[in-house]
């Protein structure tokens, strides 16, 4: 497979990934829970990449292109359902960055996801969910000085601002609270043991 055809293939796992949360958002379903749909094609998606990785390494921007690799990386940042992969692809864009080839604002992103996955408080406070105030919240994090500090050291801004942000484009999109927190989190924590995440 020609690096053309590589980067064209990435991009469009990535569209009907996000085609399908438009339309989630639009149906009012994206707070109640990790549609079976969605879940589906996470995996579908992580798998067809995983084989793309297997053959050529990370894709860096300088082999697959800026829009081809800010694409591959949202794949693995979705791939909650493959923690083997997500740890995999955490510890190449590592190597990725400190070799100056890829972004590390998605490591920081990453980095988070799957230590929220795993239980431990996240490091840059990338990650939100919904919080007994009905509001959209940081998941827990260690320290907001230490927080704020390694933002601005990957060139993100502060948590107090993205929050905001990040309660602001949930407005926009329609999103609501999930109608059980108690049966979300008691599902979620099922699911996490069923694929891998904890015992």
């Amino acid at each position: 497979m020609d690096p053309k055809s590589i980067s064209k293939k990435i991009i469009s796992l990535i569209r009907r990934d996000l085609q399908l949360r438009d339309e989630l958002i639009r149906a009012g379903k994206i707070s109640d829970g990790y549609d079976q749909e969605m879940e589906k094609l996470h995996n579908s998606n992580a798998q067809e990449l995983n084989t793309i990785i297997d053959l050529i390494g990370y894709p860096t921007v300088d082999k697959v292109g800026i829009q081809a690799s800010e694409a591959a990386w949202l794949v693995i940042q979705h791939a909650i359902g493959k923690p083997d992969f997500m740890k995999k692809c955490r510890d190449l864009l590592k190597d990725a960055v400190i070799e100056n080839k890829a972004n590390p604002i998605n490591l920081a992103y990453l980095t988070d996801r799957i230590a929220v996955l795993e239980g431990e408080p996240q490091h840059y406070g990338t990650q939100f969910d919904w919080d007994d105030r009905e509001e959209l919240s940081p998941i827990p994090f260690d320290d907001l000085t230490k927080v704020n500090q390694r933002r601005k050291s990957v060139g993100l801004n502060t948590l107090e601002d993205q929050t905001e942000i990040i309660r602001t484009r949930a407005k926009k999109e329609n999103q609501t609270p999930p109608k059980d927190f108690a049966r979300r989190k008691h599902d979620f924590d099922e699911w996490k043991k069923k694929v891998g995440w904890s015992k």
